[in-house]
């Protein structure tokens, strides 16, 4: 297992480092922000263990918002001694995929890695989604159809990417306004349906069959036999 270990802490990073090393990982410590990101969005690491207070002016969730926003699924634990409820609630819907408290066992913390890893194999390893003749490219952030590059904005790739990953199913606006535009309240906007009408004639004029259906009253949903 391939970890960066972005933590300021040297007490706490050695003994990060040193279990992981003492259980056969490799493991590369950063201690700012700024070189965690660096290093983040730059290499391709198994799992990323990442503290939330940083110095360097870049915090652990501006981190991971921006890996995120690059289509990255690297899985990401979040290490911080900001215990609450409603902290470990945002980091978790900020974009990490676990939260550990400060103190911790390594034993649990490794425990953790070793879920979000089996975890991450399922979606790290996928670098295209496909419904029809649509084809989205995950590395390159890429989309065309029936051979035709469809020219996106990076939203509306991630609105698209969203929608795909959960064809046939119909996805409310809720759904998306907390996928896409991280929302956790509706902004009473007609934001979605606006870009839902760009990305409908990008994808679907000219094309057969249609994908991009709107079910009334509930949402949207991408299939290709309804």
């Amino acid at each position: 297992m391939r970890c960066l270990v972005i933590e300021d802490e040297a007490d706490t990073a050695r003994y990060i480092c040193k279990g992981l090393e003492e259980a056969g990982h490799n493991a590369t410590l950063v201690r700012s922000g700024v070189d965690g990101l660096h290093l983040a969005t730059n290499e391709r690491w198994d799992v990323i263990i990442l503290d939330r207070m940083l110095p360097g002016g870049v915090d652990g969730l501006s981190i991971i918002a921006t890996i995120r926003n690059l289509g990255k699924t690297t899985p990401i634990l979040i290490l911080s001694a900001l215990a609450s409820l409603d902290e470990r609630v945002r980091g978790l819907r900020g974009g990490g995929d676990d939260y550990l408290t400060k103190p911790f066992a390594f034993s649990e913390l490794l425990a953790r890695l070793e879920v979000l890893l089996r975890r991450g194999n399922t979606t790290e390893d996928r670098r295209e989604l496909w419904i029809a003749d649509l084809r989205l490219d995950l590395r390159t952030r890429r989309a065309e159809r029936a051979g035709q590059p469809i020219a996106l904005q990076p939203r509306e790739f991630r609105l698209l990417e969203y929608l795909v990953g959960h064809q046939g199913q119909v996805v409310t606006r809720t759904m998306l306004l907390e996928a896409v535009w991280d929302y956790y309240f509706d902004p009473q906007t007609n934001v979605i349906d606006v870009q839902i009408s760009r990305l409908r004639r990008k994808i679907d004029k000219g094309f057969s069959p249609q994908l991009l259906h709107t079910v009334r009253g509930i949402g949207y949903m991408i299939a290709a036999d309804v």
